[in-house]
C-alpha cells in the first residue's frame, strides 16, 4: 500500500450554463497568456510594441492548434480512419489529442510568413519567445493531469500518479502500449510533472545564459537552445509513457520526432554562430520598422482627423 502519491483531480471539465468548459483547454488558454506575456517584455526591450507581438499571435496560435491536431491525427491513424477509425472524430479536440510538436512546428511557419510579411525580424522574435514557450508547455501539461492521460509506468515511488474513477478522465479509456490494457490498482510515472519541471528549468537556462552571454550569442540562438532542450527533454519523457504509440525501428514516433528537433537544434546553433546575425543589429531594425508603424499610424490618425473636421463632425 502506498502512504505517498499525487492524486488525480476528480473533475476535468464543468459546466456554465449551456457551455462545457474543459481543464485541458483552460490550462493551454494560461499557458498561451504567459508566452504572450514574456515575449511581450522580451519583445520591447530589443525595440518592438505589444501590437506587433498580439498580431504575430493571432496568426501563429490558431495555426499551432491546427498543426497539434493533424500531427496527431496522422501519427496515430488508425484512431481516425478506417477500418477501425472513424474519420468525423478529427474535429473532437474535446476528447483530447494535441501534440506539441505538430503545434509549433505549424505555428513557427506561421509566424517566420507573417515577420517577412510585416518586416519583422523573425530570429529575434524566436529569442524572445524560447523561454515563454517552454513556461506555457509547462503550464499546458497540467491539462495531461485533469485528464488523467499520457502517464508513465506503473511506480511504488512517494509521487506516483493515483488515478481514479473520475467518470469524465479521458485516461479512463486510454490504451497503452500496443493496443494492451493499461495496468490497475497501481500508481504511475507523473509524465506530465516530469515535463512541467524540465521546461521551468529549461526557462531559466535559457534566461540566464542569456543574458550571461548576450554579447556574443548570435540571433537565433537562444530558440536554437529551446529546441536543443526540449527535444532532449522529450527524448526521454517519451520513452517513460506507456500510452499507445505508432513504433518506428523500435522506437515511438515522438521519440524519432524529438531527437530530430534535438539534432536541428544543434545543427542550427552552430550554424547561426558562423554566420548569423549579432541581436544588436536585427533590434536596430526592428527599431526602425517600429518607427515606420508608429509614424504610419500616427499620420492615419491625422488623416481621419482631418476628414472629420471637413465633414464637419
Amino acid at each position: 500500500m502506498n502512504l505517498a502519491y499525487i492524486p488525480s483531480p476528480t473533475f476535468s471539465k464543468f459546466q456554465i450554463g449551456p457551455v462545457t468548459i474543459r481543464m485541458y483547454a483552460i490550462c493551454i488558454l494560461i499557458g498561451v497568456c504567459f508566452a504572450v506575456w514574456i515575449l511581450t517584455r522580451r519583445w520591447k526591450r530589443v525595440g518592438g510594441t505589444f501590437d506587433q507581438v498580439l498580431d504575430t499571435t493571432l496568426v501563429a496560435v490558431p495555426s499551432g492548434l491546427v498543426g497539434a491536431r493533424l500531427y496527431h491525427v496522422i501519427t496515430t491513424p488508425a484512431a481516425y480512419f478506417p477500418p477501425t477509425g472513424d474519420p468525423a472524430d478529427i474535429v473532437k479536440v474535446w476528447e483530447g489529442g494535441m501534440a506539441i510538436f505538430g503545434g509549433i512546428g505549424v505555428g513557427a511557419l506561421a509566424a517566420f510568413l507573417w515577420c517577412r510579411h510585416k518586416r519583422y525580424p523573425f530570429a529575434l522574435l524566436a529569442d524572445c519567445l524560447a523561454p515563454g514557450l517552454l513556461v506555457a508547455q509547462a503550464i499546458g501539461r497540467l491539462g495531461n493531469w485533469f485528464n488523467q492521460e499520457l502517464f508513465g509506468w506503473p511506480t511504488n515511488l512517494p509521487w506516483g500518479l493515483k488515478l481514479n474513477d473520475s467518470s469524465d478522465a479521458i485516461g479512463r479509456t486510454e490504451v497503452c502500449y500496443q493496443g494492451s490494457a493499461c495496468p490497475s490498482g497501481t500508481l504511475f510515472h507523473p509524465t506530465f510533472l516530469y515535463e512541467m519541471i524540465w521546461n521551468l528549468i529549461g526557462a531559466a537556462l535559457i534566461v540566464w545564459l542569456g543574458r550571461r552571454l548576450a554579447a556574443r550569442l548570435r540571433a537565433g540562438q537562444q530558440f536554437a537552445m529551446y529546441m536543443i532542450w526540449y527535444g532532449l527533454g522529450r527524448t526521454w519523457i517519451e520513452n517513460v509513457r506507456i500510452n499507445y504509440s505508432t513504433v518506428i525501428l523500435g522506437l515511438r514516433t515522438n521519440v524519432w520526432t524529438a531527437i530530430l528537433v534535438f539534432t536541428a537544434g544543434c545543427i542550427l546553433f552552430v550554424v547561426l554562430h558562423r554566420v548569423g546575425q549579432e541581436t544588436s543589429t536585427l533590434a536596430a531594425r526592428l527599431t526602425a520598422v517600429t518607427a515606420d508603424e508608429l509614424e504610419r499610424q500616427a499620420q492615419s490618425g491625422n488623416d481621419h482627423d482631418g476628414e472629420r473636421a471637413k465633414n464637419g463632425d
